[in-house]
């Protein structure tokens, strides 16, 4: 496995195996790899010539006061492991290759810890790529500035590594629509591939920040799947009412008293507008909730 860590290698890699007619599936990450990432990595690997993953903290999609600093960065053993699945070659930029000629935000970003408003608001960056309305709901409205954070660096990672293909999870819902959009609005050709939620035994979907639970809050967490399972039933057994079905889930959830919903919502597929009723068009139950001080989110279809 090769691991360029300069943008301008990455380009030249990219922009020759493409000359060759190869195509790429690419798998970006943050690292601290989990079976949710190598079930993308194994995917991508098996439908292209070649597979690139990257690894890159992205400091501009975290908030002032969000784990930025303490995220894992396990590096050699996430090389390892994709490694094992095949990895071709790992783009694994320092900050300043992709923030160039600016102070560096994980260093303003530890600096403002306190601070109200995050870090991706300061005037630090140039170039920003924000989808309107679907970045400013849901996720948008809970961590302002994270989704224009996420926009602005898999534009500039698809920048650097031309995929043919890119692959997302679906636990991202929301993300992945964001990425659907900016491909189509900005017309990169690269296909979105989305995956769907790797999740343990007991129905917790896969997540990093799952490291931070503790024992008891482990425990408690695989209660947000079953209550979007339980709306998932009552619709099945003919429940049209979208408020309805969101007090099924609500009851599931307060059986834990340790969850604290952020927001639950019912949504067209699509655009992520809430519904008022199930219809023909495909829908999305979403949920964010804090356990102790660990956030986490889920998704299922209804």
């Amino acid at each position: 496995m090769k691991i360029l860590t300069k943008s301008v290698e990455m380009q030249k890699w990219s922009a020759q195996k493409r000359c060759d007619s190869r195509s790429i599936g690419f798998v970006p990450t943050m690292g601290a790899l989990h079976e949710g990432h190598l079930a993308l990595a194994r995917r991508a690997r098996n439908e292209n010539d070649l597979f690139v993953a990257s690894i890159f903290v992205n400091p501009t999609q975290f908030g002032a006061s969000e784990d930025f600093g303490k995220y894992a960065r396990p590096f050699a053993r996430d090389c390892e492991l994709l490694s094992a699945c095949g990895c071709d070659a790992l783009f694994a930029p320092e900050e300043a290759a992709m923030y160039p000629n600016r102070a560096s935000l994980s260093t303003r970003l530890q600096s403002e810890s306190n601070a109200q408003t995050p870090t991706a608001q300061t005037p630090s960056a140039q170039t920003w790529v924000e989808v309107s309305r679907l970045g400013e709901i849901w996720e948008g409205a809970i961590r302002p500035g994270h989704l224009r954070g996420v926009a602005t660096i898999v534009t500039k990672l698809f920048g650097l590594t031309n995929p043919t293909r890119a692959y997302f999870g679906e636990k991202d819902f929301q993300q992945l629509k964001i990425i659907e959009h900016l491909v189509r609005d900005l017309f990169f050709s690269v296909e979105i591939v989305a995956c769907e939620t790797v999740r343990e035994n007991d129905g917790l979907a896969l997540s990093s920040r799952n490291a931070y639970l503790s024992e008891e809050e482990r425990r408690i967490a695989p209660t947000l799947f079953r209550a979007l399972q339980a709306g998932v039933g009552a619709a099945k057994n003919g429940e049209r009412d979208v408020a309805q079905l969101g007090c099924v889930i609500e009851q599931v959830c307060a059986s834990e008293p340790q969850i604290q919903i952020q927001y639950l919502a019912i949504v067209e597929r699509e655009t992520l507008e809430p519904l008022q009723t199930l219809s023909e068009k495909p829908a999305r139950a979403l949920i964010a909730a804090k356990i102790g001080t660990t956030r986490l989110i889920d998704n299922v279809a209804i």
